[in-house]
């Protein structure tokens, strides 16, 4: 039965829009209804938790192509692109400094 839970609750949570506190509740009322035993439900809490940090770090890492893509796309200038030009700024200005304190 525990196997039946465990397999139901893996396919039908949705890891990644659940909180970790809302999962860990689920799983500790589990427990005291006794659909599971205290060991195997610390196994399952363990196994839930280890899913839930994959399936986030998956989401985050989605999220971040996802923002990068409507950026590019967007053409909007990255921070990095920014500090380029700043500094291809600073060094023109020098330049023309340079040029205007020689004597003509």
């Amino acid at each position: 039965m525990a196997d039946l839970i465990k397999k139901g609750l893996f396919a039908g949570i949705g890891l990644a829009l659940k909180t970790w506190d809302e999962v860990e509740a689920l799983a500790k009322e589990l427990i005291h209804k006794g659909k599971m035993s205290e060991a195997d439900g610390r196994k399952f809490l363990n196994d839930l938790q280890k899913k839930y940090e994959q399936t986030q770090k998956k989401l985050e890492a989605r999220v971040e192509r996802s923002v990068k893509d409507i950026l590019k796309k967007a053409e909007v200038a990255t921070t990095a692109e920014l500090k380029a030009l700043k500094k291809e700024v600073r060094e023109l200005k020098k330049k023309i400094d340079s040029q205007r304190q020689k004597p003509s």
